[in-house]
């Protein structure tokens, strides 16, 4: 599974679609941004990808970490949400 990688000029709307087809296939999706920018679309498209998931009857958690990532050798601190589903074992 990938990674979803969200900068400041992905749209929203895109960015959940992909956070739920994720977790639906998956049960388990990673999303990671780096910078305000990208951090505030990535928390707007898990918003929206929750009431995706929440129609599917799938209630989900998210999990914030700090993560190093290593861009043109420089080393960048990213935010990483780990999302999966709130009862895994209903």
């Amino acid at each position: 599974m990938d990674i979803i990688k969200v900068s400041a000029n992905s749209r929203t709307s895109a960015v959940a679609g992909a956070i739920a087809g994720v977790m639906r296939e998956h049960k388990h999706a990673e999303v990671q941004a780096i910078g305000a920018g990208a951090v505030n679309q990535a928390v707007k498209a898990l918003v929206l990808a929750t009431s995706y998931l929440k129609n599917d009857g799938m209630d989900v958690v998210c999990v914030p970490e700090f993560v190093d990532v290593e861009i043109e050798d420089k080393v960048r601190t990213a935010i990483k949400l780990v999302i999966e589903p709130r009862n895994p074992n209903p």
